[in-house]
């Protein structure tokens, strides 16, 4: 798994991690049932501390991404399609918040913004 940790990003790295694998998972790259390396496996190519790992896995654990079998290992969780949906639109709803806060930035007014929004939408 191709993880890129940035030691100079003010994001914790467990939730570089979390959003990296979520990325993965709601773009196809890793589908149902695949096995995610172990917690120790991922901390030593990462060159991070095993905690930090596992933190991050019970994170997408909590969030329904994944599902650790005791003994075995961690898994993309089955049947978790109404999820990554809402995991799109949260994505979508939180970049239309930002281009309404940078048009209102630029002095636009909330009509203008809504007018551009059915511009573009006509397209």
């Amino acid at each position: 798994m191709n993880i890129i940790i940035s030691n100079s990003s003010m994001e914790p790295i467990y939730e570089q991690i979390i959003g990296q694998i979520k990325a993965m998972i709601m773009d196809g790259r890793l589908r149902e049932e695949t096995m995610l390396p172990s917690v120790r496996s991922l901390s030593k190519d990462l060159k991070i501390s095993a905690l930090t790992v596992k933190k991050a896995y019970d994170c997408l654990e909590e969030e329904g991404f994944i599902v650790t079998v005791h003994g075995k290992g961690s898994f993309v969780a089955k049947g978790n399609q109404n999820l990554l949906q809402e995991e799109r639109r949260k994505e979508i709803e939180i970049k239309l918040e930002l281009a309404i806060h940078e048009g209102r930035k630029c002095g636009m007014t909330d009509e203008e913004i809504r007018e551009l929004f059915d511009l573009i939408m006509e397209e």
